[in-house]
């Protein structure tokens, strides 16, 4: 069942370039911005649960360390690159 959208607020350039665009591709303004809407969600998960799965299938094979490890060593280094100073606890 068709739904009908209104946009308020566009600026007046938007307006001019999306009018342009949809001269540019034969076809009205109200079909353009169908078509960039189809398009800008074509590949979007079609919920969370899928994108966490397709995450979840991505990251499968990759070593991953414990975000306190990795904190640790941005730590260290912060420290390294900042002349006279030392973290607690280490040094004068």
């Amino acid at each position: 069942m068709p739904t009908a959208l209104t946009v308020r607020g566009l600026d007046e350039d938007l307006v001019r370039r999306l009018k342009l665009r949809a001269a540019r591709h034969g076809r009205s303004m109200e079909a353009e911005c169908r078509d960039i809407l189809r398009q800008a969600l074509a590949n979007e998960p079609q919920d969370f649960r899928a994108l966490a799965s397709s995450l979840r299938q991505s990251l499968a094979d990759r070593a991953h360390r414990p975000a306190g490890e990795v904190m640790a060593g941005v730590r260290a280094e912060t420290w390294a690159a900042l002349p006279g100073t030392a973290p607690e606890g280490e040094g004068a």
